[in-house]
């Protein structure tokens, strides 16, 4: 049995630990399906916020605008055998949207102390900066755990 304290400890552990995410859309144009992307994320401290940054001439982008329900899967896998006793994953499920100045200048410092070596891509005219807003956490553990977690308004 994991409880509150651990539950938050692991997410604070997955959303600040790892740099990458798979993010799933739904496609803009039929047929409307699933689509993921492998892409450079940071959590805010309080956990509210997810973001990542993507060029505006991209798939994602065009589905997002269209759908801006998301979802993101990280995980901490090690692709061993322990990894059915020992790995976690969360589900993020939220809503994004472009980040516009004046938020934008605020939200891409914390963005850049997680991925400095992404200035040059993350500050090019041509790219948008997203937020997803959580609006619930499901955490797996120890391989059939189910945890779900609303962040705190």
């Amino acid at each position: 049995m994991t409880d509150a304290t651990e539950i938050h400890q692991i997410l604070q552990e997955l959303l600040q630990g790892q740099r990458l995410a798979v993010l799933a859309t739904v496609a803009a144009e039929e047929p409307r399906r699933p689509y993921t992307n492998l892409i450079a994320f940071t959590a805010t401290a309080d956990l509210k916020e997810v973001l990542f940054a993507t060029p505006r001439a991209t798939r994602k982008f065009a589905d997002l605008t269209a759908t801006p329900h998301v979802s993101l899967l990280v995980d901490n896998r090690s692709h061993r055998e322990t990894d059915f006793g020992e790995a976690a994953a969360v589900t993020v499920l939220g809503t994004a949207s472009e980040l516009l100045e004046p938020e934008r200048e605020r939200y891409q410092a914390i963005y850049l102390a997680k991925h400095p070596y992404l200035r040059d891509f993350v500050t090019a005219p041509t790219c948008a900066l997203i937020r997803v807003r959580v609006e619930k956490y499901i955490l797996v553990t120890r391989f059939q755990e189910v945890h779900e977690v609303v962040p705190a308004s």
